[in-house]
């Protein structure tokens, strides 16, 4: 089995404190993708090069104390790609990919962070760019090579996904255009949302972050915003899918799947 991660850290160094790298330690993880870094590559130091055993390559923001993904694996990659657009959000550290060739089979585990547009307007428009560009980029890769998206899109696609889906439908993160761009990523690109294939009626169980106000997340008012996006025979060999929530290291909590396959 191959066991797959997903987790927002919302700052590498403040989840570490709160017990982040000793749960994955015993996690048994083969692969997990991390996204908010919230540090440089200067900040990173031998502390986090290295967790459980995994291997880490990363893709921080020029802009201090900002996003940055990375990507830790058990095995090695037979090469590593930073960035995707070479530009606007390249500079934003949103997007690793490692990929697994063999003469047999192309296959890459990309760490993305989607931006957040619920800070302002400007973001808000920033937010539809990334998805603008983003779209034709996981379409030329498609069509060359097997993937897993790892990684918070920001986007809760329907109402099963989100506690408060009916006062959140002018909110960022729930607008008709964000859902539709993923509708579209699977309809159209052929992309599988892993999680719903595997359990397709999980409502709060699904949730993967919550606010930090009003007691959002002992309540489970939450939303379901990372998610594994699979070419098709990758899905087909996803086998379980659970989201951990016994500790906290961060506004969100880790979606862990198990594939029977191997890198």
């Amino acid at each position: 089995m191959l066991r797959v991660v997903s987790l927002n850290l919302n700052g590498i160094r403040s989840a570490a404190n709160k017990g982040w790298v000793e749960w994955a330690e015993q996690a048994e993880i083969d692969c997990m993708g991390v996204q908010e870094l919230k540090a440089q590559a200067g900040d990173m130091g031998e502390r986090f090069d290295t967790v459980a055993g995994l291997d880490g390559r990363f893709h921080c923001a020029e802009k201090k104390g900002y996003s940055g993904v990375g990507l830790y694996a058990r095995k090695a990659p037979s090469e590593v790609r930073i960035g995707f657009d070479g530009g606007e959000f390249d500079a934003e550290g949103r997007y690793v990919e490692a990929r697994f060739d063999t003469p047999q089979r192309k296959l890459s585990l990309i760490s993305c962070y989607f931006p957040s547009g619920s800070s302002s307007e400007e973001r808000q428009q920033a937010k539809f760019r990334f998805l603008a560009v983003f779209y034709p980029h996981l379409q030329r890769l498609k069509a060359e090579r097997q993937f897993i998206l790892i990684g918070d899109v920001n986007i809760a696609h329907r109402e099963i996904d989100l506690k408060n889906w009916k006062s959140n439908q002018k909110n960022s993160g729930f607008l008709p255009e964000e859902r539709a761009w993923i509708t579209r990523v699977i309809d159209e690109l052929g992309l599988v949302d892993v999680h719903r294939t595997l359990r397709p009626d999980d409502t709060g169980e699904a949730y993967t972050w919550w606010s930090n106000r009003g007691q959002a997340r002992a309540k489970n008012v939450g939303w379901r915003l990372d998610y594994q996006l699979a070419t098709p025979a990758l899905a087909q060999a996803a086998r379980t899918v659970s989201v951990y929530k016994t500790q906290r290291f961060s506004d969100h909590a880790p979606l862990i799947i198990d594939y029977d396959l191997e890198l």
